[in-house]
């Protein structure tokens, strides 16, 4: 409930008590997709902070009572709004966002949807700039817009046939899960509104506010159910403790998932290698051993024809008839001292299987043990150190947060950006000098990397499965043919104010090429 509307509806208040009158002392980041505001009144006033963290994975405010800037990796934004006083802050009707107002004409809007959270800069009614780029459409957004009139009464509440979603979209994932421990939905429509009722009266006029843990999950609420973790007469403390101990608890089960997937991965590798390899072992003791074959041989030489193929006898170890395969060009004698030396082969076989099994099963014990360690970790501190024993678990990691798909053919490597902001990453971080750099001409797409290898020039069909990749991955993969840009990449550039995976090229050849996946056709 971080970002719903009830917890903004108490929030603005408190922050106006906060914040009215302060001017907007700093604004900067420091860490993409997190905005640091600073509020005071003089330079000797400690300040009001707003930490706004906006990652796709989770968005959530929170308002640190001290925050140490860094000297490197920060920039200001929005420096039209510095030193201007706050003048009022707008909660909309029935949605996640509000807005602050400043005495210049100058506005901020906070709009808080998840993994499409923005922060919109407006002048007057017209928005102008934003903290993510990556939403243009948030440059259409009209604040007067925004307020959603709903009928919330009992008998809008029979119209839809107890449809609560339909009256209360602003409820949210909590509560739903909530109604759904009630079972509401199976009650009569009567009682089902008189739960709601009771409800929304706690979640107007709230007293307290929660961190709590609801089936396995860590949430805001401003309704003591679940675990309660934690528990604040302050919105603004509310909100704040929850982000830290989110924050935290996130790491943890994150780091904690990457290990134990590692780990498991391992486990069932040499769960599978002793299986088999058991296997293996019943196999060959459940067939009479070569020295027990040889001995029935050298027992019957008598009754084996000249040039045999194979012969059936009596196993007088077992009192059962077995059929021993021959080579016909060598006599009895001589396939008895075949198998007779393939025995002593077999019982080395035999004991490096054993050993092998052995080696495994200490293995396994010692990946249990891990495994149990890892689900065990409740601290961060914990989870490093088991991070540091696991260094594949790291490593996977950051192959996870590779800006790229990566292909291989004739030995090279293609890298191809996964996105806009990835293709500037993987242009300005990835690409070498002498990298070929390919890109659908005059379309956006993925910008592609064909990586140089020492003294060995690209061959023609590689530069051509990789600008088919440049034009699959583009605006115009259902073109017959595409053009697509040719360059080393010394030849790319990217200006400072272009937006992302936009970049210059001062010099460039054009290949046309049909779009093809033939990645996916290798088997």
């Amino acid at each position: 409930m971080h970002n719903n509307y009830y917890a903004f509806r108490i929030l603005v208040r408190e922050l106006r008590s906060e914040l009215i009158g302060k001017k907007l002392n700093a604004c900067f980041s420091q860490s993409k997709d997190e905005l640091i505001l600073v509020f005071r009144n003089n330079i000797a006033d400690k300040g009001f902070h707003i930490k706004a963290s906006l990652t796709p994975e989770f968005s959530c405010l929170c308002f640190p009572r001290d925050f140490a800037r860094t000297k490197k990796n920060s920039v200001d934004l929005f420096h039209e709004f510095i030193e201007q006083p706050l003048k009022e802050i707008i909660q909309y009707e029935n949605e996640r966002s509000f807005s602050l107002h400043f005495e210049n004409g100058l506005s901020l809007l906070f709009k808080m949807h998840g993994n499409r959270s923005n922060i919109i800069a407006f002048e007057g009614n017209q928005p102008y700039k934003l903290f993510r780029s990556n939403f243009p459409q948030d440059l259409s957004l009209k604040p007067e817009e925004l307020h959603r009139s709903l009928q919330q009464d009992k008998n809008h509440f029979f119209d839809v046939e107890g449809n609560y979603k339909k009256l209360f979209p602003t409820f949210g994932k909590l509560i739903s899960k909530y109604f759904d421990s009630l079972h509401l939905s199976q009650k009569p429509l009567d009682e089902q509104w008189e739960i709601i009722s009771l409800l929304l009266h706690d979640l107007l006029n709230p007293t307290t506010y929660y961190t709590i843990l609801w089936d396995d999950e860590i949430y805001f609420s401003l309704l003591p159910i679940g675990e309660v973790l934690k528990e604040e007469d302050s919105i603004i403390e509310g909100i704040t403790q929850f982000y830290y101990i989110y924050s935290k608890e996130n790491f943890i089960r994150k780091e904690k998932k990457q290990l134990l997937k590692v780990l498991e991965k391992k486990r069932n590798q040499n769960i599978n290698y002793i299986n088999k390899s058991k296997n293996k072992l019943q196999e060959i003791k459940d067939k009479p051993g070569y020295n027990e074959l040889a001995d029935i041989i050298m027992a019957n030489m008598h009754q084996i024809p000249h040039r045999a193929k194979e012969v059936e006898l009596l196993n007088f170890y077992t009192n059962e008839m077995v059929t021993i395969p021959l080579k016909s060009n060598l006599s009895p004698q001589k396939n008895a001292e075949n198998l007779y030396r393939k025995s002593k082969n077999q019982k080395i076989e035999l004991q490096q299987i054993q050993e092998a099994i052995t080696a495994k099963e200490s293995i396994l014990e010692r990946i249990e043990r891990e495994i149990d360690a890892v689900n065990a970790a409740e601290d961060i501190k914990s989870i490093k150190s088991l991070i540091r024993n696991n260094p594949k678990a790291e490593h996977a990691q950051v192959e996870e947060r590779v800006p790229y798909k990566k292909f291989e053919t004739a030995g090279f490597t293609i890298l191809v950006g996964k996105g806009a902001r990835e293709n500037d990453e993987l242009t300005l971080k990835y690409a070498k000098k002498d990298d070929l750099w390919l890109h659908a001409k005059d379309v956006s797409g993925s910008h592609v990397i064909l990586k140089h290898q020492s003294n060995k020039p690209f061959p023609q069909e590689v530069i051509e499965k990789a600008a088919q990749l440049a034009a699959f991955y583009s605006k115009r993969k259902t073109d017959s043919l595409t053009p697509v840009i040719v360059t080393p990449k010394k030849f790319v550039r990217k200006p400072k104010g272009l937006p992302p995976g936009l970049v210059h090229v001062d010099k460039e050849n054009t290949i046309l090429v049909s779009p093809n996946d033939w990645w996916s056709k290798i088997p």
